[in-house]
């Protein structure tokens, strides 16, 4: 496979970008995870990137780009375009750097991504579309205006600067032997693979995408960027549908091997998170632990798996989790007919209740056409103990002639 000729970000400007950023980010943390080695039959540690400030690793690459402009191109201000964690980046480094900032985010971008993003003090402007077309508004603006584009993920002091993560992470684990990393763009990756494989080129490298958002694989296959038609993915942070033509190369060159997960692996990942490691993780920022818990990826412990953000609307987190629920088998969804008389749907409950499940929700219909004279269909949402829990509570209710099967 060959990939276009483009400079390689090298170490040593990845640790130029460590000194820009001294004192700007913090050092996140690297946390042992108990249910995730268990799952991996080996030592997994995570590193918790959704703890850094604005909650992802994108503040690294956007501060600095940002510092490596010239006063001219400071003073005519910068322009991104995001899903919200670059939102975020972008807007603070501009503003500790004194630069203005417009963002182009998509217009079903999450509320609290948008909030922060103009809570930082960036003009946001909506577009409609995901990254990629934000992109395009932000190129016209730029030309338009002679403003300088701060890239997500395809420039190298952004890749440098998502770099840093890779330093923090060899030194604090320096005995580290596979590294799992979230994919969109690949500057998160490109950054990293640099690091770790300057300092331990021993480490085994492996990027994770979301199933829907899978652009790397057929880039990698033909050696160069190719596009998506459309994505479809609750980790919308990485939902873009072309790699970049700086990234590409270096994940190519660099890393081992690039898996997909899917959205219901992720949503799992995202509840145990939150239920095991009392950790917040966005779906995208959660995808490197699906694919562990999920098995789509050999590990080699110690194993490292970047966390790389915790920006997720609540409203959209309920659903991710009663996804993650469903997947675990604790939520059940069953169909049953009744009498159509007074007592019976008490009598259907009062059995549920006796097999301890809760009841969610109750839909009673009586207009189905399948239905037999004086039938009653009743779909109930039931939250249970897990698989066999749930297995028991069908079969029981089959037994006592509720005729129950999965909605």
């Amino acid at each position: 496979m060959q990939t276009e000729q483009v400079p390689r970000v090298t170490r040593e400007q990845v640790e130029a970008a460590a000194r820009v950023l001294d004192g700007v980010v913090q050092r996140t943390p690297v946390e042992p995870s108990r249910f995730a080695s268990q799952a991996a039959g080996g030592e997994v540690l995570l590193k918790c990137e959704h703890l850094q400030r604005t909650g992802s690793f994108k503040l690294r690459g956007a501060y600095v780009r940002i510092a490596r402009l010239s006063d001219t191109e400071r003073a005519a201000g910068v322009v991104a375009a995001s899903a919200g964690n670059h939102a975020q980046g972008v807007a603070l480094a501009a503003r500790l750097q004194d630069v203005p900032a417009v963002v182009f985010m998509p217009h079903n971008a999450p509320i609290p991504k948008v909030d922060a993003t103009r809570a930082y003090g960036a003009e946001v402007r909506f577009v409609e579309g995901g990254v990629d077309e934000c992109l395009v508004q932000a190129h016209a603006f730029c030309d338009e205006h002679g403003r300088t584009l701060v890239h997500p993920f395809d420039h190298a002091d952004v890749i440098a600067g998502q770099g840093t993560l890779g330093l923090e992470l060899v030194e604090q684990v320096p005995e580290v032997a596979t590294v799992l990393v979230p994919v969109g763009g690949g500057g998160l990756l490109s950054g990293v693979a640099v690091a770790v494989r300057s300092l331990r080129p021993d480490v085994r490298l492996v990027g994770v995408q979301a199933t829907g958002a899978d652009s790397f694989g057929p880039s990698l296959a033909a050696g160069e960027p190719r596009t998506l038609e459309r994505t479809d993915t609750i980790a919308d942070g990485i939902a873009v549908r072309t790699p970049g033509r700086l990234t590409l190369p270096h994940v190519a060159e660099l890393v081992d091997e690039v898996v997909t997960v899917d959205d219901r692996a992720t949503a799992r990942a995202v509840l145990a998170l939150m239920e095991r490691a009392k950790q917040v993780v966005e779906p995208s920022g959660a995808v490197g632990l699906a694919a562990l818990l999920d098995g789509v990826v050999d590990v080699t412990p110690p194993t490292v798996v970047v966390l790389s953000g915790g920006n997720v609307d609540p409203l959209v987190l309920r659903t991710i989790l009663t996804t993650g629920l469903a997947a675990e088998g604790r939520y059940l969804t069953l169909r049953t007919r009744v009498a159509d008389r007074p007592g019976s749907l008490a009598a259907l409950l009062d059995r549920v209740a006796g097999l301890r499940a809760n009841v969610v929700t109750i839909e009673h219909h009586r207009s189905r056409q399948t239905l037999e004279v004086g039938q009653v269909e009743v779909v109930l949402e039931l939250e249970t103990r897990g698989p066999k829990h749930a297995a028991e509570v069908l079969d029981h209710l089959r037994v006592d002639g509720f005729g129950a099967v999965p909605a």
